[in-house]
């Protein structure tokens, strides 16, 4: 048994022999590569990273300016 269940969006199972028809094949012993682009990736968190530290240099001058202008009185 599986947790497999049937909804809207999955439609009606399908059953049968793998190789045959419309169905994939089984490969014993082997091992599913990545399906990462990682230079891609690396991109990406190297954006989210400098928008996460423009941000926060954003956060600590507002609140040296607020700071400035509070002491101004």
């Amino acid at each position: 048994d599986n947790v497999w269940s049937a909804t809207q969006s999955s439609g009606v199972a399908l059953l049968g022999t793998a190789g045959t028809g419309n169905f994939g094949t089984l490969t014993n012993g082997a091992l599913e590569a990545s399906n990462v682009d990682l230079s891609k990736e690396l991109v990406n968190m190297i954006v989210a990273q400098r928008n996460y530290q423009s941000n926060a240099q954003t956060i600590k001058t507002q609140d040296q300016i607020l700071n400035t202008l509070v002491n101004l009185r």
